[in-house]
């Protein structure tokens, strides 16, 4: 018997991020209901949640704490079966599951949450791994596995490859027909894997990858990619284009940094700046002033390049060229900070 005929997958929410801003909550309710509704529309009776649902892993802020509750009420009200598993952000020790932030939603109706390794109707859901359990993860023969891996040499957003840490990898999950994960949040697929995208775009990192939303996923056949075209947006520019195809840029809730490429004054773009959000409702506009040669005292007409600061802090721990640190280490030290 197979575990359900048409599942609806979302992962990586991360409800209460941006330090619990009331826009970034409003943005996951939303969202929420977009998926729900677009499930039905499809006809799925089942539902997961990939992890990752929150965002802080020491603790959570009561208003974050109201609008969780109510999403998984709302999801667990939709779906004759809502299965959800902890990623790493909903751990509060990276290396075990014995305290994790998804856990009172087995006293919610409809939600079953998966801690352990679980095989089920040949359909396996794996929270985070921790200690030697990937070990395991070759052994397991299933159809379909769900999980949040770790997987080298996919990206960790869309500029940089997770590296090799001698733990899980592609050649190992053979034992299954497909193999869907969150965790990274660029959609992309490699052999019978496909990390299936996060929710929605959160940040600079996921500049122009508007790729994000949900799968569907009926029994037997291939994985179908909804795309929520409602959700925030973040674009790295240049005035000339902001000015020249603004019709084509603008969108709601967008997030803009602009280099002032054009001989204006900053006066000037200060009101162009004004005119756009109050038209557009854009949410941050950011004047960047152009880059200069510093030899030839021109201006560098290559692409502007704006990194998120968590892109910028993994680009120089990967760098690192040393006998004395392990890089996967650093790595690991750096996302049990954050």
């Amino acid at each position: 018997m197979a575990l359900f005929k048409k599942m609806a997958a979302l992962t990586d929410l991360h409800v209460g991020g941006k330090s619990n801003s009331q826009t970034h909550l409003a943005d996951c309710e939303e969202y929420v209901d977009w998926f729900i509704e677009t499930a039905k529309k499809n006809g799925c009776e089942t539902g997961i949640s990939m992890g990752d649902w929150h965002n802080n892993r020491n603790n959570i802020n009561l208003v974050t704490l109201d609008t969780s509750i109510r999403l998984l009420e709302k999801l667990g009200k939709a779906f004759d079966n809502f299965y959800w598993f902890p990623g790493n952000h909903d751990l509060f020790h990276k290396d075990r599951r014995d305290i994790h932030s998804s856990i009172f939603g087995k006293h919610i109706p409809g939600i079953t949450v998966v801690n352990e390794v679980t095989t089920k109707d040949e359909v396996t859901m794996v929270p985070w791994l921790v200690g030697d359990e990937w070990k395991k993860i070759q052994k397991i023969k299933s159809k379909y596995m769900f999980g949040h891996f770790e997987l080298p040499e996919f990206y960790m957003n869309g500029q940089i490859l997770m590296p090799d840490h001698n733990q899980l990898k592609l050649e190992h999950l053979k034992s299954q027909d497909l193999v869907f994960s969150g965790h990274f949040h660029k959609r992309q697929n490699r052999g019978n894997v496909w990390y299936i995208g996060n929710a929605f775009p959160h940040n600079y990192g996921d500049s122009g990858d508007d790729l994000r939303g949900m799968m569907v996923l009926e029994w037997g056949k291939d994985p179908q990619f909804f795309n929520w075209s409602n959700a925030p947006k973040y674009r790295n520019l240049k005035l000339s284009e902001l000015i020249d195809q603004k019709d084509q840029i603008m969108k709601t809730k967008m997030y803009l940094r602009v280099e002032m490429d054009i001989d204006i004054s900053f006066e000037e773009a200060n009101f162009l700046k004004e005119t756009f959000m109050a038209e557009y409702n854009i949410r941050e506009f950011s004047l960047i002033a152009q880059h200069k040669n510093v030899e030839s005292g021109t201006a560098d007409d290559s692409p502007a390049k704006f990194d998120s600061v968590d892109t910028i802090v993994k680009r120089e721990l990967l760098s690192i060229e040393s006998d004395s640190f392990d890089k996967s280490v650093l790595l690991d030290i750096y996302k049990n900070l954050q």
